[in-house]
């Protein structure tokens, strides 16, 4: 019989003072919305992701006559979709109840039901899409591995199938070529490309550059009988630009002189890139011109770059926002005037605290780790979260968070920690933690932990540790193995029994862990129980939280309770809350629920509250 385990406490407020818990609430509740992402032959017909019905849903925006409309409205919200290149219609990915397992459906730009989009194509997880004017090509994974099939003149056909993780990527502008990533060398985390012609889906071109150094297929030129194809790189050891003509079969490496790390997409007449550049977790805009060689920087504030894109007439539409000031969608013109493009209803967000940059020396190399200090905070050291970011391939940047935003307004110091696994900071710190993961992280939290205690931030007997996906994996790890350094673990959606979450996520999960771990549990089942949070349950003194959805396929429900029945034997308060959704939820009346019980439980263990 299931353990019936101690409910999270939700408190109806979190602050006693009045604009304190308004603003916290205001921050989650402002309306926000993506960068618009407009039809490749219908420039005025616009789709974006926003909140402003209380839900993450799908909008259409006609430029032409200036209307607005929520094109979507499901429970659980919707994130995914694109548009027809004619302006016809909105895809939109339709799952169950965010459990990420589904199909694509298809809907009148102007209005009216939606239907399936490629009724002959079977559900599962998405694995890209292309929509061309005569040829779709889309991608589904499921537990047998990955099949990508193409719909033309109404006749679908599976062309690739593969034990291995595979993907749509790119469609030629004159659609007679496909690009896909792939992994049939058995690393999902590096993977190659293929070029096949779309008459009968033979390849023309292989591009792989051997163990540890991925090739990601960003986008063909957006210029009709241009087969050139721009590719991510990591040749010298980090993210890089390369152009590959396929038709000539050449290649143009770009090395745009910049540190850190690049992606890109082409301008309209493709004599140009836009580049992102990330670096220290801050980004930029550049505009390279691929005739002069010439690379020019786009000038925006520092912080971060959260989407960007060229309209037809060179207008660059960019999302930017900073720790201290929210997210603005803005349209920079070639004249250089600088503008707003979307202001979504309602009122904006409030702000909150810039973050400061730390450097301190790990038993890896120098970690990066980014430092928020309550505002009008007393001197003195102070109780502090580690909010520990999911990924693990990922990193925190100075961008606008909510959820940053309360835990300073709740009186703790924040720091985030690029440790390695991080991205932005080379190849060799990404892919450190092969082998090790979660164990290897964790010693560079602890060297941060060391360095703010030791720089008089924070105090030792009120420290906090933090996470979702996979970073409640290593708040998990961290108060198993650290059990003397925290005060309290907050764990969302972890993985918590590495073995059974294994047995349980799906398949593209599985290939990255065989990647990441060096094989399946089977395989290497020594590496799997030292990395195990669940090894370590019974170390663990920390009060410890813990949120899960049901339908969660990248940290499944069983896991998580096989870990809690463990902690349940044990005399140690701890907190269970679980949730209608998937890994997290798009619905905003959730996140906050799930936000107050977080800090409010931390609050509790260092006497905040």
């Amino acid at each position: 019989m299931t353990t019936q385990h101690p409910p999270a406490n939700i408190p109806d407020r979190l602050f006693d003072d009045p604009e304190a818990e308004a603003r916290w609430r205001a921050r989650f509740h402002a309306p926000r919305v993506s960068v618009p992402d407009w039809s490749l032959d219908a420039p005025d017909r616009n789709i974006y992701v926003s909140n402003a019905s209380g839900v993450w849903e799908v909008y259409s925006w006609d430029r032409a006559t200036g209307e607005h409309r929520q094109v979507t409205d499901r429970p659980n919200g919707t994130l995914h979709a694109t548009t027809a290149p004619d302006g016809s219609a909105i895809w939109w990915f339709n799952d169950t109840d965010g459990d990420e397992f589904g199909t694509w459906m298809r809907q009148p730009f102007d209005g009216g039901p939606a239907e399936p989009a490629l009724p002959d194509v079977h559900a599962g997880y998405p694995a890209g899409l292309e929509i061309g004017h005569r040829v779709i090509a889309s991608g589904v994974s499921t537990d047998d591995g990955s099949e990508l099939f193409a719909t033309r003149d109404g006749q679908t056909t599976r062309f690739y199938s593969s034990e291995q993780d595979a993907g749509i990527a790119a469609l030629s502008r004159d659609e007679t070529l496909l690009a896909i990533s792939h992994a049939e060398h058995g690393d999902s985390r590096h993977p190659a490309v293929r070029v096949l012609d779309t008459t009968g889906f033979d390849a023309v071109a292989d591009k792989w550059d051997g163990e540890g150094k991925g090739l990601t297929p960003l986008e063909f030129s957006p210029v009709a009988g241009d087969q050139r194809l721009l590719v991510l790189h990591e040749r010298r050891g980090r993210e890089e630009l390369l152009i590959w003509d396929v038709a000539a079969d050449t290649e143009r490496e770009l090395d745009l002189g910049l540190p850190g790390e690049v992606a890109a997409t082409w301008y309209p007449k493709a004599d140009a890139l836009l580049v992102v550049h990330f670096h220290e977790a801050r980004s930029s805009l550049h505009r390279y011109d691929l005739t002069t060689g010439e690379l020019s920087a786009v000038d925006t504030p520092p912080g971060r770059i959260g989407g960007a894109g060229v309209r037809p007439d060179g207008t660059i539409e960019y999302s930017w926002s900073s720790a201290a000031e929210p997210a603005v969608i803005r349209a920079r013109a070639t004249d250089g005037s600088d503008t707003v493009l979307l202001t979504p209803p309602g009122d904006p967000a409030p702000g909150s605290a810039p973050v400061t940059d730390a450097f301190v020396e790990g038993a890896g190399g120098r970690i990066h780790a980014l430092v928020a200090r309550p505002l009008n905070a007393p001197d003195g050291p102070l109780p502090t979260v580690f909010t520990l970011h999911g990924g693990p391939h990922a990193a925190d940047e100075d961008r606008f968070s909510a959820y940053r935003a309360v835990w300073l307004d709740a009186g703790f110091a924040v720091v985030e920690v690029n440790y390695r696994g991080s991205t932005g900071y080379g190849s060799a710190w990404r892919d450190a933690i092969e082998g090790r993961p979660g164990l290897t992280e964790l010693e560079d939290v602890a060297a941060v932990y060391d360095w703010a205690v030791s720089s008089g931030l924070s105090d030792p007997a009120r420290m906090v540790v933090s996470g979702a996906s996979w970073g409640g994996y290593l708040t998990l790890l961290a108060v198993g193995t650290q059990p003397d350094r925290w005060a309290a673990g907050v764990a969302s959606v972890p993985v918590a029994d590495y073995v059974a979450a294994y047995e349980d996520e799906m398949e593209q999960l599985r290939q990255f862990d065989r990647a990441l771990f060096g094989g399946s549990p089977e395989d290497v089942p020594a590496v799997y129980q030292e990395c195990s949070p669940l090894t370590y349950v019974d170390a663990v003194k920390a009060p410890l939280l813990v949120l899960a959805g049901d339908n969660d396929p990248r940290c499944p429900i069983r896991q998580i309770e096989n870990y809690l029945e463990r902690l349940a034997k044990r005399d140690l308060p701890y907190e269970f809350y679980r949730y209608d959704a998937g890994h997290g939820s798009l619905v905003i009346a959730e996140t906050i629920k799930q936000t107050a019980a977080e800090v409010h439980f931390a609050m509790k263990a260092v006497g905040l509250a």
